[in-house]
């Protein structure tokens, strides 16, 4: 029965106009997660998708579209194409036909055939289209790409209850008041009209509670009591605070669009001698493409022909170009400055280094910080103790106490618009998207509203050493032969280290071949984790690993074990190399911290928190990294081990993790927040919670001011909204601020709190103190 009821149950997803807060996305889940038969409701604001689990014996997935539709969105199956056939190679578009390697310069640019505005279009409805929402927040309609808000369906509606006000007010006072009275009512309801559809679409779907509702209730109070002019004032100065909020909230989510323009949209490949352009978004792993000098890279790629200067800039912050050759690797979005080169595609379009920061901080949005989903929870009572109250502010006083009750109505008139907790609900995700925005335009990923509060918390930083504190690229310094020549002695460890990806197995091949040694693959290897490798070569058993785990197959006689002593005493990992059950010989390696660690460790102090590395190295060779560094340290640990120090540090305070290899991720999942470096595996940047792009441990400190600014912004906005309610509520209660005062506070709260969460945006989080 289960697995029938499984296969009944399909995931499906649309794309969603006008869905550009988390605002929006609450109201969209709240409708949509009524419906029989819908489950796992996820919604990313940034790629405007919706994404579900459908029964559809219960509920068509029309049903969901039309749902969608009526609360005054768009949405279109994911599926559908969204963009345009890439340019014909042979035709740029200046009127003259050029071939795909001269078509830049023909045209008078390197970046022509390479440069052009990716495509956007996430669905979004045209102008003029009537996109809102109710509980929480407001409308929030950014103009499209090229259209200007006053082109939008919102922006002709200020246009023209403005003018309809402007008009009345003349009138009032060259005409007659009757003839402004009237003019004020048509303004009033021309406004209203599209807000009150709004309202009474989100209450069939079980949403009455909403400030178009409160909107509607206000000016239709208003109207029937006789206050024309206010109410007409009141839906002009709601509908300004929408446009307002709609060009404040898309800023944030600019500076993720930007970073999809990075990418080029076509792509020069290579095949048999022969070019052609093509869209990047179609290229291959494996296929060759040619990159000219101010041309963008299409793809994540190593270099196959050429040495070039390349501004990595746009990814990882670094203004100057470094130069790289054959085998180096090349990501997209960076700039080739000097000369042509040929890249090979390693990595899909969907799979590049920009699509996977666009499409973490597009995750992020879904895991809702902790005080957002409290301040949800209480808006959601909050709202209709509002109402409440509204009721018995029109009703006690003209009952109980012979209060007259036009003053009386109005007074709860203006308590409803005041007591919206509009400012309230946006408050928190604006200010975690900014964050997350400008986090990934630093080179910061965070995954969610959670991981920035854990973040900020964080009292300890555990750090990973290979890779992590160094730069992970060691290098043989010294070879000590004991039972067989220092060539055959890397001969086997090189051997049984061919495959290998590790730090260590790398400098050990790179030795070998700069030696001249041959590099035979061992058969039978293993890799034991924590411990080292194994394999066979011309029949010999070798072993390749620690000193202390190779004394468990071999005797290490007192010379041994002095050099071995000499060697991690002076900062070396040393690898024991075993053949046939003897000490053939050991191998010095160094890996130098990275040259920013210690400035990193001291930015970590100066912020109160604690540093302690973590690492499977020797005690001697750990001891001597973590004195050169300043910072406490445990050494000889295995992956549990880590697990098992983070669980003991995190007794004391809420720990970060970093590292950046597979025996790292069971102690990134432990952490109360794992991260990873940039350079690191896939295994480790899927695991952490967030990550460092540009591998620099400076930016731990980063994150955590950036993380720390952002519950500071939280507060303050929360503070703003809070206090702005506390005082106007009090205020329209006791009649000293009427209907128009109240909206202006309510708009005036939210577009506050938005202004002051962009000022994230502009935060640099690198910059200490």
């Amino acid at each position: 029965m289960a697995t029938a009821a499984k296969a009944e149950t399909e995931t499906l997803s649309w794309t969603i106009g006008g869905m550009d807060c988390a605002s929006c996305a609450a109201k969209i889940r709240g409708a949509v997660e009524r419906l029989p038969g819908v489950s796992d409701v996820r919604l990313s604001v940034m790629s405007e998708t919706l994404t579900l689990s459908l029964d559809e014996s219960r509920t068509r997935r029309d049903a969901i579209e039309k749902r969608v539709v009526s609360l005054g969105y768009t949405a279109m199956p994911a599926s559908a194409p969204r963009t345009a056939a890439p340019e014909p190679a042979s035709n740029c578009g200046c009127g003259h036909d050029h071939g795909p390697t001269d078509k830049a310069q023909a045209c008078g640019g390197h970046e022509h055939a390479h440069d052009h505005d990716r495509d956007h279009s996430h669905g979004k409805a045209g102008k003029g289209a009537d996109h809102g929402h109710g509980l929480p927040g407001h409308v929030h309609e950014p103009p499209p790409d090229g259209v200007s808000w006053y082109q939008t369906g919102k922006g002709r509606l200020v246009l023209l209850t403005g003018a309809l006000l402007g008009a009345a007010w003349l009138a009032k006072f060259t005409v007659s008041e009757t003839a402004a009275y009237w003019a004020f009512v048509i303004a009033c309801v021309i406004g209203v009209v599209p807000v009150a559809r709004r309202a009474f679409a989100a209450a069939r779907v079980g949403q009455p509670f909403t400030i178009e509702m409160l909107m509607t209730i206000a000016a239709t109070g208003a109207l029937v009591i006789g206050a024309a002019e206010e109410a007409a004032l009141v839906v002009f100065l709601f509908a300004v605070g929408e446009v307002l909020e709609g060009v404040a909230a898309d800023r944030a989510r600019a500076s993720i669009r930007a970073l999809g323009d990075l990418v080029p949209k076509t792509a020069i490949v290579e095949e048999n001698g022969e070019t052609r352009q093509v869209d990047a978004a179609a290229l291959t792993v494996g296929q060759i493409v040619l990159v000219r000098p101010g041309d963008r890279i299409p793809a994540d790629g190593a270099i196959s022909d050429g040495v070039s200067g390349i501004d990595e800039s746009p990814i990882t912050g670094e203004s100057v170009p470094k130069t790289k050759g054959v085998g180096d690797p090349v990501y997209a979005g960076s700039v080739n400055r000097e000369a042509a080169l040929r890249v090979r595609v390693e990595k899909a379009t969907e799979d590049n280094t920009i699509a996977r920061i666009i499409r973490l901080v597009e995750e992020a949005q879904e895991a809702r910080a902790p005080t957002e989903r409290f301040i949800d929870r209480f808006s959601r009572i909050y709202m209709p103790a509002i109402v409440g109250l509204a009721i018995l502010v029109a009703l006690v006083p003209p009952l109980a106490f012979g209060g007259e009750w036009s003053v009386w109505i109005y007074r709860a008139l203006a308590l409803l618009l005041i007591g919206c907790p509009c400012a309230l609900v946006i408050s928190v995700p604006a200010s975690i998207a900014a964050a997350l925005s400008t986090g990934a335009r630093q080179g910061l990923l965070l995954k969610g509203g959670v991981v920035i509060e854990a973040a900020a918390r964080t009292g300890v930083v555990a750090f990973d050493k290979t890779g992590t504190l160094t730069a992970g690229e060691p290098r043989v310094t010294e070879i000590v032969s004991l039972g067989r020549d220092e060539r055959k002695v890397v001969e086997l460890a090189a051997a049984v280290e061919t495959g290998s990806s590790h730090p260590l197995a790398l400098a050990i091949l790179a030795r070998a071949r700069a030696d001249g040694v041959p590099v035979r693959p061992a058969a039978n290897a293993a890799a034991l984790a924590g411990k080292g490798v194994t394999g066979e070569l011309d029949g010999v058993a070798v072993f390749v690993g620690a000193p202390r785990h190779a004394r468990e197959r071999a005797s290490f006689d007192t010379a041994a074990l002095e050099t071995v002593e000499r060697l991690e005493t002076a900062g070396k990992t040393v690898a024991a190399v075993i053949a046939d059950g003897a000490l053939a010989g050991l191998i010095a390696l160094r890996d130098e911290p990275r040259e920013d660690a210690a400035a990193a460790i001291a930015e970590l102090r100066a912020l109160g928190v604690r540093s302690v590395m973590l690492t499977g190295d020797n005690a001697r060779t750990g001891a001597a990294i973590a004195g050169s560094l300043g910072l406490e340290h445990k050494a000889e640990l295995m992956p549990d081990d880590k697990v098992t120090a983070i669980k003991e540090l995190a007794l004391e305070a809420p720990v970060m993790m970093v590292g950046d290899g597979i025996n790292d991720a069971p102690a990134l999942a432990a952490a109360n927040i794992g991260v990873a470096m940039g350079s690191g595996t896939d295994v480790a940047l899927e695991t952490a919670d967030g990550a460092v792009l540009k591998s620099r441990v400076r930016d731990i400190a980063a994150m955590i001011r950036l993380a720390r600014a952002a519950m500071g912004n939280i507060r303050a906005n929360i503070a703003i909204a809070l206090g702005l309610k506390a005082v106007f509520l009090v205020t329209s209660v006791l009649g000293y601020t009427g209907l128009w005062v109240a909206i202006l506070a309510d708009t005036g709260a939210t577009v506050l709190v938005t202004a002051n969460a962009l000022r994230l945006l502009r935060f640099d989080a690198g910059k200490a103190g």
